[in-house]
This record gives C-alpha cells, sequence and structure tokens, in this order.
C-alpha cells in the first residue's frame, strides 16, 4: 500500500506562526514532482513543538490541498499513549490514509511497553498504521522480535526505519512481512536492495523528483539507475545532516526562496560554518 517516495514535510514558519500559503505551496510543488506520499507533522516538520490545534490543523491543510491527488500519512507519535491515541483518532476522522507514529521518546519503554503502546492505538483506531523508529531521537529501539509480533495486527501495515541497520531491516523481513521504508536518505538504495520499498524522506523537500526516481529504479528493478539517483544525490544526504534534521533542509529551502528561514525555538540557525559547508553542496548540484 505504502512505497516509493513520502516527503517527510518540512512546517514553515512566519513571525511563530504556521504559514499556511507557504506549506500549501510546498504540497502542489511535491505533487507536481511525483512525490508518493505526502507526511505532515513528523519530527521534520517539527511536530513536538506544535500546539495540538496546530499538529490537527496541518493534518486537515495537507488532506484539503492534496484533495485524493496523493495518500496522506499523519504524523501523529507522542510520548504518551493517551496523546498519540487522539491525535490518530482525529487522522481518521479526517480522512488521512495512515499514520505514522513514533516510539515514545524521553519514556524509555520496555519492549512491553512498546508493545501496549502500539497494540492499543491499532486496535482504537482503525487505520494503516506505519511504526516509526529512530532510536537516535527518542533512546528506544524497536527490536526485530517487537516488530513481528505488532506486525501480526492487521492494521499494523508498514515500519519506518531509521536505525542505520541494515541487520535491523533483514532481520525484521526476515520475521515477518512488513513493509520496511527507509528513514534515512543515504540508506534508500541499500534498504531497497534487502527488501524495503521506498523512503520517508528528509532530502525529498529540496529534490522530490530525484528522490522519486530513485525509488522508482528501485522499485522496477533498475539497479544502474538507482545508483545512478544514490551517487547524484549522495552529497546533499550526508549535507543535510550537517546538523540537526530540520535545520539545515529548512536552510536550503529557504534559499531556494520556498519558505522563510525560521524555526521553533529551541531549534536555531546553524552556525556560520556549516551554512557554508551546506551552500557549497547546494551550489555544486545547482539547487541554488
Amino acid at each position: 500500500m505504502f512505497q516509493g517516495s513520502t516527503v517527510a514535510l518540512v512546517t514553515p514558519f512566519r513571525n511563530g506562526r504556521i504559514d499556511e500559503k507557504k506549506f500549501q505551496d510546498l504540497v502542489e510543488w511535491q505533487i507536481g514532482a511525483g512525490t508518493d506520499a505526502l507526511l505532515p507533522c513528523g519530527s521534520t516538520g517539527e511536530s513536538a513543538t506544535l500546539s495540538m490545534e496546530e499538529h490537527q490543523r496541518l493534518i486537515e491543510l495537507t488532506l484539503e490541498v492534496s484533495a485524493g491527488r496523493r495518500k496522506v500519512i499523519a504524523g501523529t507519535g507522542s510520548n504518551n499513549t493517551a496523546e498519540a491515541l487522539h491525535l490518530t483518532q482525529h487522522a481518521k476522522k479526517v480522512g488521512a490514509d495512515a499514520a505514522l507514529i513514533i516510539t515514545p521518546y524521553y519514556n524509555k519503554p520496555t519492549p512491553a511497553g512498546l508493545l501496549l503502546h502500539f497494540s492499543t492505538i491499532a486496535r482504537a483506531v482503525d487505520i494503516p498504521i506505519i511504526l516509526y523508529n529512530v532510536p537516535s531521537r527518542t533512546g528506544v529501539s524497536l527490536t526485530p522480535g517487537t516488530v513481528a509480533e505488532l506486525a501480526r495486527i492487521p492494521n499494523i501495515v508498514a515500519i519506518k526505519e531509521a536505525s542505520g541497520s541494515l541487520d535491523q531491516v533483514s532481520s525484521i523481513l526476515d520475521r515477518s512481512d512488513i513493509t520496511v521504508l527507509s528513514g534515512d536518505d543515504s540508506l534508500t538504495l541499500p534498504i531497497m536492495s534487502v527488501g524495503g520499498r521506498g523512503v520517508i524522506s528528509v532530502a525529498a523537500n529540496v529534490i522530490p523528483a530525484g528522490v522519486a526516481a530513485l525509488t522508482r529504479a528501485g522499485l522496477a528493478g533498475d539497479l544502474a539507475g538507482a545508483q545512478a539517483e544514490h551517487r547524484r544525490w549522495f552529497p546533499l544526504f550526508q549535507a543535510l545532516f550537517f546538523e540537526t534534521n530540520p535545520l539545515p533542509v529548512k536552510t536550503l529551502l529557504a534559499w531556494m526562496g520556498r519558505i522563510e528561514p525560521e524555526w521553533r525555538p529551541p531549534l536555531c540557525p546553524m552556525t556560520a560554518d556549516n551554512q557554508a559547508r551546506l551552500r557549497a553542496v547546494a551550489e555544486k548540484l545547482t539547487l541554488i
């Protein structure tokens, strides 16, 4: 159901408020460039700094602009089960195609706690659910065994794997038939080579056609084509993590004239040295 290039949309701000016009423009650009699915309110969208009302509005706005032209995967994760359940119920109510739910951050639940968290939400809300494993941000990782147990629940259909481990991906695929999507742009091709079906991408914010081309080649079995796209964009994949995501990607989007250079505290502008490094990569790739 979910494969190819999904963009983890940034959230544009202007004077501390969501810039809805810029957000709508970004969604239209993504659709026109061939992105397969749209994901508002993920980590790249600074979801942890959004109010409940802002969170819900962004999901609704994405659905309004997309108008059925692309699947919408709503980020509905939280560090507590009740809030994640509430957000997931809202996503279902307004018509999202799926929900992406991150492992609860800060709490560091045990495997039993993770099973409880995800199963509680999945059994309460009849919507396709994509697990999100990103231990570098949350301090906890879904083990392949836990993923296999969760995959027995019919509406838990996929996992965004951002552990950085191909062994983890291979073990998940060995234990279940859940769809695996890369959570790291630089690992999209390697993960697809062992059975992954695409990526939930940061880089697609600035190169939507490039990420779409990479995943389509991979899905079609065109290894040479996928390798060419990977090599072309690999310097950008690295540059977008010169500092904490989404600082570099929003900086680059601002240079491209697509958003204002604004973040929610505690995020702040990149250092001058890292901005210079990012600019050099962007100029070489003729993005600016």
